[in-house]
């Protein structure tokens, strides 16, 4: 598989995951999660994909400081239904890096471990998700401002016949070398950017 070379600069999220190690996946319960891992879970690279990965990134930040941050222990919730535009893309991908789930997760070990009950929709927050830490209770909303990281104006003209399948090769080839050129503005060059991935304590 070969994949755009930016993947590998963009930002990485390292967890620690009590489950993990008390199934001994990792021998010291240590996961570390790439934008790659999100794109293999989403099947493609786009904004929104890259925007789930910083928000996430960001509130963990906020909540644990230069401390561990650690999966399956924090409540997430989302502001939009879960069939509203992306927000199904984006729950998954925060879902990956938190273990957060519904109903859908892993049910737990003699009542510890479970990852149920600890993803909500349509939740009313003056912001796009969120974080809760289980221990403690400290919250951290975060939102993402992807019209601060403009696309090529080309993209509007070549979209529409990419998905036509008017484009010629060469279209073809522009397009997503455009696509994925905003991508990695923003999961790269935008990462730390507070204009764009905006943090509420």
């Amino acid at each position: 598989m070969k994949f755009p070379e930016f993947f590998a600069a963009a930002p990485r999220i390292t967890v620690y995951d009590p489950l993990a190690r008390f199934l001994g996946a990792t021998v010291d319960g240590v996961i570390e999660y790439t934008y790659l891992d999100t794109v293999k879970l989403a099947g493609h690279s786009c904004p929104t994909v890259a925007s789930a990965l910083l928000m996430t990134r960001a509130a963990l930040r906020a909540l644990y400081a230069d401390a561990m941050p650690e999966r399956g222990a924090i409540r997430i919730e989302l502001r939009d239904e879960l069939i509203a535009g992306v927000t199904g893309v984006i729950a998954n991908v925060v879902s990956l890096l938190t273990g957060a789930t519904h109903d859908t997760g892993f049910k737990g070990i003699a009542g510890r471990f479970d990852r149920r009950g600890l993803l909500f929709f349509g939740v009313e927050i003056p912001g796009q998700i969120r974080f809760t830490r289980l221990d403690s209770g400290a919250s951290a909303i975060v939102s993402a401002r992807l019209d601060r990281v403009p696309s090529d104006p080309r993209l509007a003209a070549l979209m529409p016949r990419c998905v036509a399948g008017t484009a010629t090769a060469d279209e073809a080839v522009l397009f997503q070398s455009l696509w994925q050129d905003r991508v990695r503005l923003l999961v790269v060059d935008r990462a730390d950017d507070p204009e764009v991935i905006v943090v509420q304590r």
